[in-house]
């Protein structure tokens, strides 16, 4: 893939850091981060800031332009993908490597005594904020808020923020005692057991879980563009467009009906909502505090005054939203067994085109798309698809174009990251795959890629127990040859929500996680990629729940993880000479549950040839 060539783009941009119009006096050092004003990890193209000054476009990324240099920090799964698609201008700093500066040390590094390094402050994190300008502070430097964001005073074909249809859950997906006056409710007890009179719900996937509603101005994602401020006898709801005339939106919050006070909705506008929190703020007394998460806007944060604040890391909502309910479960469960059939379908595809040598990345993601459209409650996809062969899928969160497109063969391993949004549930799921014979080492590392999936799922851990004392199950077998891979374990997944969902995970970094507790669900997706050679991951989402042993950690409680992805491991690539024998027996009942489960939809919907390619792939190993 060609660098973006961001030469002109950089020289606009520093000349507007000096420019009077659009700062009080000049800045030495521009962050633009990656999110948007709710901090969303996948944002609307109006958001992609950081996208269009640099080219690089993974999901995860800070950039920092001074008058002399640009840098991009980023995570291992986008080490290549940043060095591919930014230009000579740019440094790439890789964030996890011993040598690699933080971006507070390298800006006191390059800038000169007494700089102002700016930032639009509704994208920064109120937390974030606070660190830097401490750090800052203390060289001497300091870190302002620039309100009118700099990228778009360059960005002169800027796309419109989306505005578009809502859809209303029905509480089928949802359960019966989780209307949203309901959740209100619940929300509102917490609030008075900790003393709170208002709550500002920032981040788009909780507006979108606590009022049962979805969306799609972000692609991949159910969700629109939204605030609400929850008083104990007041909702507020920021949204625009004519969407909120849709009779059938209109009904689901009954917004027409008489109703009780407290949950009679005042709709705004999108835009007023720091006008509206300074006016609710100061209605409140001194002593009256006010919940917003630390990781919401800092400009949105600091509208509340100092006494009144009540920062929180997660936020009530955030928690409930992690633990599914029953409905929610089983829905999940649906929607991963649709999501099988369609792979099964793929995989079966596959398996007879690609000796013909005309099947490419482009075509194997477009036909994946296309088995699962077919599925009943199909909504969207729920990420880009990751189709990659060979060295392309060595690049971690490879993201495949006409000049980079591959056709896949009988020589190389096929890798396929993908998942689908259904109205029932959210599905993510990764499998390599080689369709001619693997190479010794190929299988090796696919072998302690498995045995370090089987050491997650099958886990027993006692209550409480937070994800990132996991993460190293998953490694110990890569570990142990000097193998290792650049990202983290699992994330939550959300349920017809966003892929990639807090606060729970599974991940070497021990500040991103809460503790697991039963009905939660992540993803358990550990790999290893041999740069400009091949790429394996394996992922299934696992729900966790209780489990049983002897003595129950003395009371405290046990859990575990039940697979909800239902997809076929390719056993070819298995060295089953370093499998143990319990790993053995994981694989075996794992593929007879696939082939019973998946069997029966399979049958009955009538899908032949899928279903002979998962009898064949079901096959016990010795």
């Amino acid at each position: 893939m060609a660098p973006k060539v961001t030469t002109e783009l950089l020289k606009q941009l520093r000349q507007v850091m000096r420019n009077p119009k659009y700062v009080t006096e000049p800045i030495q050092a521009y962050i633009v981060p990656s999110g948007d004003a709710h901090q969303s990890e996948y944002i609307a193209p109006c958001d992609c800031r950081r996208v269009f000054i640099s080219g690089f476009d993974g999901s995860a990324g800070t950039a920092i332009i001074t008058e002399q240099h640009a840098a991009m920090w980023t995570d291992g799964r986008y080490f290549l993908q940043a060095a591919q698609q930014m230009d000579s201008n740019w440094t790439v700093m890789k964030m996890g490597l011993k040598e690699t500066p933080t971006q507070e040390d390298w800006l006191i590094s390059v800038l000169p005594e007494g700089s102002k390094v700016g930032v639009d402050p509704f994208i920064l994190q109120a937390d974030q904020w606070k660190h830097m300008s401490k750090c800052l502070r203390s060289a001497g430097h300091y870190l302002v808020a620039v309100k009118e964001n700099l990228i778009d005073m360059i960005w002169s074909e800027r796309p419109a923020r989306p505005c578009k249809p809502l859809l209303t859950l029905d509480l089928s997906y949802t359960d019966p005692g989780m209307r949203w006056q309901e959740k209100i409710t619940a929300l509102r007890t917490e609030m008075v057991a900790k003393k709170v009179s208002c709550f500002v719900v920032t981040a788009l996937d909780e507006v979108a879980w606590l009022f049962n509603l979805r969306g799609s101005d972000v692609e991949y994602n159910p969700i629109f563009f939204a605030y609400s401020i929850i008083g104990v006898n007041s909702i507020r709801l920021f949204i625009d467009g004519d969407r909120m005339l849709d009779p059938a939106v209109r009904e689901h919050l009954e917004l027409d009906s008489a109703q009780a006070l407290e949950f009679k909705i005042q709709l705004l506008p999108y835009d007023s909502v720091l006008k509206e929190l300074q006016a609710f703020c100061s209605s409140l007394g001194p002593k009256e505090k006010v919940w917003v998460c630390d990781k919401a806007g800092y400009g949105l944060s600091e509208v509340i005054p100092k006494e009144q604040k009540c920062p929180i890391p997660y936020t009530p909502i955030c928690i409930a939203k992690a633990v599914k309910n029953t409905t929610e479960i089983e829905g999940m469960r649906r929607a991963h067994v649709k999501d099988a059939v369609a792979l099964c379908e793929l995989f079966a595809w596959l398996e007879k085109e690609i000796p013909k040598g005309t099947v490419t990345e482009i075509d194997a993601a477009e036909k994946a798309a296309e088995f699962r459209s077919q599925q009943e409650d199909f909504v969207e996809l729920s990420f880009s698809t990751i189709s990659s062969t060979g060295p392309n899928g060595a690049i971690i969160h490879y993201r495949v174009t006409p000049e980079t497109n591959r056709t896949l063969s009988l020589n190389e391993i096929y890798l396929i990251d993908s998942g689908a949004q259904y109205k029932d549930g959210t599905t993510d799921v990764t499998r390599a795959m080689h369709f001619g014979s693997p190479t010794t080492f190929e299988k090796e590392s696919f072998t302690y890629v498995l045995k370090g999936h089987i050491a997650v799922s099958a886990a027993v851990f006692p209550n409480g127990t937070k994800g990132h004392l996991l993460d190293s199950f998953a490694r110990c077998a890569l570990w142990e040859s000097g193998l290792d891979y650049l990202h983290g374990t699992g994330h939550g997944v959300g349920s017809f929500l966003n892929v990639h969902e807090g606060p729970c995970g599974i991940s070497y970094k021990t500040f991103a996680d809460v503790p697991l507790e039963a009905g939660m669900i992540v993803t358990d997706e550990p790999g290893y990629y041999e740069d400009g050679c091949f790429g394996i991951r394996l992922e299934n989402v696992v729900l966790v729940v209780p489990a049983k042993t002897k003595y129950n950690f003395r009371n405290r409680g046990s859990l575990t993880f039940d697979p909800i992805t239902l997809v076929p491991i390719q056993t070819k690539m298995m060295d089953v000479d370093l499998l143990t024998q319990k790993e053995c027996d994981w694989v075996n009942k794992y593929h007879k549950t696939c082939r019973e489960v998946v069997g029966a939809e399979l049958e009955k919907q009538e899908r032949k040839e899928a279903l002979q390619w998962l009898m064949r792939a079901t096959q016990p190993i010795p």
